[in-house]
């Protein structure tokens, strides 16, 4: 799955029309440049690959007031909204992908119901639990994994990670269903994006959310 897709488009999807440089302000702001492949190159060359497949739309805008080229804007397509909320889906729901994945998701959840944030997380345990159970079954000795030296370590890496991503998931749930953040059948969701014009506190040494300074 590509995050920077999933990145790109749900930042240009809550301006409703974003340039480049909005949509790597507002990733930056997210820390997404450390914790994803969101750099400035490839956000640039994604709103340009997605312009092309149909998921973007590119508006030209007037040349900026130094006399340079024109300006591009990019507004989400339906096509693009539709790869979008499948992302968003995959993100939340596959337990073996990296965490920037599941960081991406985590951004975007609330542009989801209540109901179905809680059931893709949901199914996202239960992936856990059958990889976990299946990885005692077949990969783990009798003995346990000491009974493979050092190497059993990795074992057990793999189950202490399992237990910590079920349980940390089964906490967010139950937040959510105590009622925290507003969702998309509630109202407007906290958008969790720069204002035209504003400067970003996070590349101004000043650490903003997801930050790890």
């Amino acid at each position: 799955m590509s995050v920077i897709r999933l990145l790109v488009l749900g930042a240009v999807r809550r301006h409703g029309r974003a340039h480049g440089y909005q949509v790597r302000n507002d990733l930056e702001y997210w820390g997404a440049h450390e914790w994803s492949t969101a750099k400035p190159g490839s956000i640039y060359h994604a709103l340009k690959q997605m312009a092309k497949q149909g998921l973007l739309l590119a508006h030209e805008v007037a040349p900026s007031t130094a006399g340079g080229p024109p300006r591009t804007e990019y507004e989400i397509t339906g096509r693009g909204t539709e790869e979008f909320f499948a992302l968003l889906r995959s993100s939340l729901t596959s337990y073996d992908r990296g965490v920037e994945v599941l960081s991406a998701g985590i951004g975007f959840i609330v542009e989801l119901e209540r109901a179905e944030a809680v059931a893709l997380l949901e199914r996202r345990i239960a992936a856990i639990e059958g990889w976990r159970a299946s990885v005692m079954e077949h990969w783990i000795p009798a003995g346990g994994p000491e009974a493979l030296g050092h190497i059993g370590e990795i074992m057990n890496m793999w189950i202490h990670s399992a237990d910590a991503g079920a349980e940390w998931t089964r906490g967010l749930i139950g937040r959510i269903e105590a009622g925290a953040y507003t969702f998309a059948d509630e109202g407007e969701p906290f958008a969790g994006v720069l204002p035209e014009g504003r400067e970003d506190p996070y590349a101004t040494g000043v650490p903003g959310p997801g930050s790890t300074r």
